[in-house]
């Protein structure tokens, strides 16, 4: 089995070394190596060549954005995840800006860590033509991050995910939008092994997390579809179809 090789770029040792330990008991993953320090780290991932940086953001030496940046720069081909505490709406927009393909706020979870490396991964080891298809999924994952992100709504906040499904599922299925209760609810919470219910109240929460910022003049500017005033919020499928319909005509 071809393993994922990881290095490690975190604040402490001591976080290196437990993630270090997690990862040893996956049999499809290896650590190849790790740092505190960004200075050390840009040569060390040039001689292992890793697949995964999984980086902090408050480091010695360089710190994260700046080790992003010289790896951008210096054309390294390793794919980069920032876990950090850091996880403002500025910081994140900024680290996806700077080229991370991933951002996890801490405190993490093991097993959504390991999916999400196995995703980011997808894009150049699945054979054709699901290469194609993943590309065109990714991309659209990052074009709907990208909007959650600015209108307020960062990736761990409750919701975050199960709101991302729904686009992508209204994306590829209009009609479904239709069926928000029957249909929409119950296929996230499928996949996200949790109820309907649980799904709606969270993705309530998340909208209610962008307008309770106050973003309501970012929110119309990117939807450009209706005008929000005050504290008036879309619903749920109002929302989700709002986005989807941008994401269609950015397609068109």
């Amino acid at each position: 089995m071809l393993k994922k090789t990881i290095f490690l770029l975190q604040d402490t040792k001591e976080l290196n070394d437990e993630l270090s330990e997690k990862f040893s008991q996956e049999e499809d993953f290896e650590v190849v190596g790790c740092t505190t320090d960004g200075i050390n780290a840009i040569p060390l991932i040039t001689d292992k060549k890793p697949k995964v940086l999984i980086t902090g953001l408050v480091l010695s030496g360089y710190d994260g954005l700046s080790v992003i940046n010289k790896i951008k720069a210096q054309g390294i081909n390793v794919k980069i995840i920032v876990l950090s505490a850091l996880a403002t709406d500025e910081v994140i927009a900024k680290t996806v800006s700077a080229g991370a393909d991933y951002f996890m706020a801490k405190p993490y979870n093991f097993n959504i860590l390991k999916e999400r490396i196995t995703e980011i991964l997808s894009v150049n080891e699945n054979p054709q033509p699901l290469v194609a298809n993943k590309l065109h999924r990714e991309s659209l994952d990052e074009k709907i991050s990208k909007i959650f992100i600015n209108v307020g709504i960062p990736p761990h906040v409750k919701g975050y995910g199960f709101l991302r499904e729904g686009v992508k599922m209204a994306v590829e299925d209009p009609e479904i939008i239709n069926n928000i209760t029957k249909k929409l609810y119950p296929s996230i919470g499928e996949k996200f092994n949790t109820s309907a219910s649980k799904v709606e109240r969270a993705i309530r929460h998340a909208i209610e997390v962008a307008w309770n910022r106050g973003r309501i003049e970012a929110i119309n500017n990117i939807l450009g579809v209706r005008a929000y005033v005050g504290a008036e919020k879309p619903t749920n499928g109002e929302f989700i179809a709002l986005v989807a319909d941008k994401m269609l005509l950015e397609q068109a």
